[in-house]
């Protein structure tokens, strides 16, 4: 892939939940808790955990600002967040918030397919897609010499390919969960 100018932070996210009077497991009096919003990160999928300045009430789906410039939402972050400590909502949110991104950054993840490189001398990149074998690894290695254009041309051009965007999509969930040795998509 070509360099880019790689940050690992994130500029904005999605909120996945809003918990108004932070957690509930949190013991201190209710004065002294702050409101607590879960969210990922849109460029490097980072789950993080924020805080709202006072009287913002935000909404799940709802896109902020976390850059390094003046946040006009976000208090602070407190940082980055393990998927088990995801609220329920949040959790059942997650899948939707990331389908939605991929469709969006639809070209990202197709320049992914288009430059996948080996790993190593039996490993190859797109093999760590779920679904993907050797047998689809290399027939999209082969139609990749013309670049493909979007999810769809993958899908037309290779045979019995499954839904790319649902492959890049249980990729990402599978990264998130910590389960995974080599991460393609998620940063952190």
């Amino acid at each position: 892939m070509e360099q880019e100018q790689y940050s690992d932070r994130e500029e904005e996210a999605i909120v996945l939940d809003f918990l108004q009077n932070g957690y509930h497991s949190d013991s201190r009096p209710s004065h002294l808790k702050s409101a607590i919003a879960q969210a990922i990160g849109k460029t490097h999928f980072m789950l993080l955990e924020l805080v709202p300045k006072k009287g913002v009430f935000l909404q799940p789906y709802e896109i902020v600002y976390i850059g390094e410039g003046k946040r006009d939402k976000i208090h602070h972050i407190i940082g980055k967040l393990e998927m088990e400590k995801l609220s329920s909502t949040a959790r059942s949110e997650l899948d939707f918030v990331i389908t939605d991104v991929v469709k969006q950054q639809e070209a990202k993840f197709v320049e992914f397919f288009n430059k996948a490189q080996p790993l190593s001398t039996r490993m190859h990149q797109l093999e760590l897609l779920p679904g993907l074998g050797k047998k689809h690894m290399w027939e999209i290695i082969e139609e990749r010499k013309e670049p493909f254009k979007d999810f769809a041309d993958i899908k037309k051009r290779v045979h019995l390919m499954p839904d790319p965007q649902k492959l890049v999509v249980k990729r990402i969930l599978a990264e998130l969960s910590g389960s995974e040795k080599h991460k393609i998509f998620v940063r952190g």
